[in-house]
């Protein structure tokens, strides 16, 4: 008697199936390609918190290395220019505080006009870069899943990118790193980012470069009196730490200064409310 032995089947695939699973394969691969740019970006980041970095961008450390400064500005004039413009570069595309000494310091090193012109190159590029990361990993996905109130923002910000983007840059209430992400979440496109933000800049640039300019008598004064605080307290035995350099970026900004911010960014929105006025004329 000849026994069959029946061995069972795999269940057969439908090509239905091998294109589902080879559809959503793609999917999360096209996702994480899209994820890369924020995630490169917020490692750098991690990075730079995570080894202190932020902390040498004080006036207190442009005070205590100024003649270093000095002497390498003067053997290598255009490489300080560039090396200038890669920290800023750095600092707003990671989004590190310090952009405001970062840009006294242009002004102190090369003057106000070569300091304004690298400040800006830098911040321009710094914030392009951040812009672009979030726009390609997180913009199309907020727009598809955002609610009917920021559809309208959406709405509102497409129509009137560039005026908006001029109020954003110009009012000094708004931290850098907002500015740079919100018109990438909100559908501003490259061309009009890159003119509103160069632009925009320049205003608050010049007048911390030309601040920074006037400022060295004033930063080797403090340093001269910090390091004779140090003397003495070593000399006799007490804490160093009791010398304060007591030199504060925010303490230069004038209520003039910032009046004449806020009178820029109410100038920026008139062709908002001109537009408006027009629209609310027609309707009537």
């Amino acid at each position: 008697m000849t026994e069959t032995t029946s061995k069972s089947q795999p269940p057969a695939t439908s090509n239905a199936d091998v294109q589902a699973k080879k559809q959503t394969s793609d999917e999360q691969s096209s996702t994480l390609k899209k994820l890369l740019p924020v995630v490169a970006i917020l490692g750098l980041m991690g990075l730079a918190f995570s080894q202190g970095w932020h902390n040498y961008l004080t006036l207190k450390e442009l005070a205590l290395n100024l003649e270093t400064l000095r002497t390498f500005l003067d053997q290598n004039y255009a490489s300080a220019i560039a090396i200038f413009i890669l920290l800023y570069v750095a600092v707003a595309a990671l989004s590190i505080p310090g952009g405001a000494v970062v840009t006294i310091s242009g002004g102190l090193l090369f003057g106000w006009f070569i300091g304004t012109l690298a400040t800006v190159t830098g911040a321009t590029i710094g914030a392009t870069l951040l812009f672009l990361a979030a726009k390609t990993s997180l913009g199309e996905t907020l727009k598809v899943k955002t609610g009917p109130w920021l559809k309208d923002l959406q709405k509102g910000f497409e129509e009137n990118a560039l005026s908006y983007m001029f109020f954003l840059r110009l009012v000094p209430v708004f931290p850098f790193w907002l500015v740079n992400l919100a018109p990438a979440l909100l559908g501003v496109n490259l061309g009009t980012y890159l003119f509103a933000t160069f632009f925009g800049i320049i205003p608050g640039s010049l007048a911390f470069s030309y601040v920074g300019q006037g400022l060295e008598s004033v930063i080797m004064a403090q340093k001269a009196a910090y390091e004779s605080c140090l003397a003495s307290n070593t000399a006799a035995s007490n804490e160093a730490s009791a010398c304060s350099f007591e030199l504060d970026a925010s303490a230069l900004i004038t209520t003039d200064l910032i009046i004449a911010f806020a009178l820029l960014s109410v100038v920026s929105l008139l062709p908002v409310l001109i537009k408006r006025l027009r629209k609310a004329g027609q309707s009537a």
